[in-house]
């Protein structure tokens, strides 16, 4: 089998769809992610409710450093109608060996509801597979997430199984399942694995 170059991710590109266009951070998105994250939605769909809110300043050296790492991929999902950052879209966790992902995402309230979040998920997996080289792509949605499911799906990522009881929340316990899609599945769908 032949040698693989190690996927580049220090290039930090700007993807265009139709609806949203991902591009790299700049250091003064930092006060529109930081109201993003603490939007009450965006802390219970991560998982993040109840748990103090990021200092500004972390926020701040947070997305100001992103586009300086070689390991990871983070993106500002923005809204082509408004020209609004709405969310970002992440790879990360990278194996080298494997050549394999996490992948994850949030979409803030003025972003929701209208395909951002699928399209989003489109671009950057697409990405992913046709030029990083990345053979899987995986990610956790919690079951109290059914559209964030749904986007995944519509996109080619499918069920693997069942993380137990990965989150407490208010009086109870919430699974979550854990999502794949293949380099080898993409090339059949494009991520329309549906159409």
């Amino acid at each position: 089998m032949p040698e693989r170059q190690p996927a580049d991710f220090s290039v930090k590109p700007t993807l265009t769809g139709t609806r949203v266009v991902l591009r790299p951070f700049t250091e003064g998105d930092a006060t529109t992610m930081a109201a993003i994250l603490r939007d009450p939605e965006v802390l219970l769909l991560t998982g993040s409710a109840g748990t103090p809110p990021f200092p500004d300043e972390r926020l701040r050296s947070w997305y100001a450093t992103r586009n300086e790492q070689t390991d990871r991929l983070d993106l500002g999902v923005v809204d082509r109608a408004s020209g609004e950052l709405v969310g970002e879209a992440v790879l990360n966790e990278w194996d080298e060996r494997n050549r394999s992902c996490n992948f994850r995402t949030l979409i803030g309230p003025r972003g929701r509801n209208r395909g951002l979040g699928t399209e989003t998920v489109r671009l950057i997996t697409g990405h992913g597979f046709e030029r990083l080289g990345l053979n899987r792509i995986s990610l956790s949605v919690y079951d109290f997430n059914p559209r964030a499911r749904r986007a995944y799906e519509k996109a080619g990522f499918v069920a693997e199984g069942t993380e137990r009881e990965v989150l407490r929340h208010e009086d109870g316990w919430v699974d979550a399942t854990t999502m794949s899609v293949l380099a080898r599945e993409w090339a059949v769908h494009r991520g329309r694995p549906g159409d």
